[in-house]
């Protein structure tokens, strides 16, 4: 007779239902894993054999085969050690079989019984309540998988806590979902002294999740500007907070059960390589474009990326998500994040000063800003320029709208939108416009209608530029709580894109 127990795999974001096949057969003593297994995996059987002589459970002298089913699906991490346990022990007759066949674990097993908190605790609470099946995990991973509320969930301190519950002894009490935590905003955008109109193509890019160049000398307020942004966000959407939540269970980034329902922002450093950016390794582990999904990914010193890690943004921009193939694996991530760039006018810095400038310039500034390739530039919506503060500014008391007061306008715009996207699965934001709902959301008057095209023919726009300049004008509607889109709205929304152009 062989035992079965489930755990799962991962593959991107989504869980595949794995079953451990037990089965104790004459012969020489040996402990064996099949089923295309890491090293990690290959290593449970030592930790099993531990945390079971701890428990003074004896293993018979005979031939021990565990089988990860399906075979040809490569199995990778720790938490597989306490379904092997649990199947092992079913074998045995310690625990009951039908308890263990209903339901789904995962878990690190420690050499004294314990079990050590694993990732992906999340999408596996959502693959065990697509098989209608209860999950065991360790205790501190239950809260976050207890969120997914379509199973019941049991988080256990050890295996001997799994063993009494299974044997009906001691019950284990179901998991009751994490915090939803939504940290204090301790930087706020008035503290920015001037850049009016960079913080307007802030306010607009949030609106409508429109991605953003910010060029301007050292010093000048980019990066504070960026690190304000969270700011005026509105929260993460439930079901938004979810998905989010799922890739970053994946990557261990969940702190004790608790989901956040604010935006992420993250802002990896320019040294960073194709695959902490994109996604890869060895395991195929998502990028910071997948951790940044629905949130803001912040790229400083913009032209320092590698020139191949910059090209490989173009099609998750467009896209919303990102495959990423290795020998092993072929996964798809989501990351439909809001780009946001910053970078000085040319390698020095000082372009726009005569005085300070490079005996290069203006070349300098060319070759600079050429990195970045024309394509690449085309897609963002918004360009700014941040020019340098007067010193005499930076004494003046805050100035312009607070955090708080830009953040109502922007949840304001955001609302007409889920309103104008109810029936549009694939559009959440006015940057997802496109077909007939951008026609029809977007109809210009006569005056709106000349400048666009003459504003078109006379700096090249591309036909992806044109339609870009209608959604961020779009969004500019929207904050000003209008149904139509007016030439004046069409002349913003140029202003943010001609300058680079021209």
């Amino acid at each position: 007779m062989v035992a079965h127990a489930y755990t799962v795999a991962f593959e991107g974001v989504e869980a595949r239902m794995v079953e451990v096949q037990c089965a104790v057969t004459p012969g020489m003593p040996a402990f064996s894993i099949v089923g295309l297994p890491d090293k990690a995996v290959s290593e449970s059987r030592d930790r099993v054999r531990g945390a079971l002589s701890t428990l003074h459970i004896a293993l018979p002298s005979k031939r021990i085969t565990i089988n990860l089913s399906p075979a040809d699906l490569p199995k990778e991490g720790s938490h597989f050690d306490l379904p092997i346990a649990l199947a092992l022990l079913a074998e045995l007759d310690i625990i009951p079989k039908d308890m263990v066949a209903q339901t789904v674990a995962l878990g690190e097993l420690s050499l004294d019984g314990a079990l050590i908190p694993v990732i992906g605790a999340l999408p596996s609470a959502m693959a065990a309540a697509e098989e209608n099946r209860a999950l065991v995990c360790p205790s501190a991973s239950g809260a976050e998988a207890a969120w997914v509320g379509g199973c019941q969930v049991f988080g256990a301190g050890g295996l001997m806590n799994v063993i009494q519950h299974m044997s009906g002894r001691t019950p284990l009490h179901p998991c009751d979902p994490g915090e939803v935590t939504l940290p204090p905003v301790t930087t706020d955008m008035s503290d920015v002294k001037g850049q009016e109109r960079a913080k307007r193509a802030l306010e607009i890019a949030a609106a409508g999740r429109h991605h953003v160049l910010m060029v301007g000398t050292p010093g000048s307020g980019k990066s504070m500007l960026a690190a304000r942004l969270p700011g005026i966000l509105p929260p993460l959407t439930p079901a938004e907070a979810l998905e989010t939540s799922m890739v970053h269970s994946l990557s261990g980034l969940i702190e004790a059960g608790g989901i956040s329902r604010q935006r992420p922002f993250r802002e990896p450093h320019h040294t960073a390589s194709m695959a902490a950016i994109v996604g890869g390794g060895r395991s195929a582990k998502p990028g910071e474009i997948s951790l940044a999904h629905n949130g803001v990914l912040f790229m400083d010193e913009f032209p320092e990326f590698p020139r191949a890690v910059l090209e490989t943004l173009r099609q998750p921009i467009e896209t919303g998500e990102v495959m990423v193939a290795r020998a092993n694996a072929h996964v798809t991530y989501p990351c439909r994040f809001m780009l946001v760039a910053a970078a000085n006018p040319c390698k020095c810095g000082f372009l726009s000063d005569a005085a300070r400038a490079c005996s290069r310039a203006p070349h300098c500034g060319e070759d600079y800003m050429g990195r970045i390739s024309g394509p690449l530039i085309d897609r963002f919506d918004l360009r700014v320029d941040v020019p340098p503060v007067a010193f005499r500014d930076l004494d003046r008391p805050r100035s312009g709208a607070s955090s708080a007061e830009i953040a109502a306008r922007v949840a304001t715009a955001r609302a007409v939108q889920i309103d104008r996207f109810a029936n549009a699965p694939n559009m959440s934001h006015n940057a997802d416009l496109q077909g007939d709902l951008l026609d029809t959301s977007t109809a210009l008057d006569d005056a709106a209608r000349a400048l666009l095209t003459n504003a078109a023919d006379r700096f090249g726009l591309s036909a992806r530029g044109y339609h870009r300049v209608l959604r961020v004008a779009r969004t500019i509607a929207d904050l000003d709580e209008t149904t139509t889109v007016t030439r004046d709205h069409i002349a913003e929304a140029l202003s943010y894109r001609l300058p680079q152009t021209a």
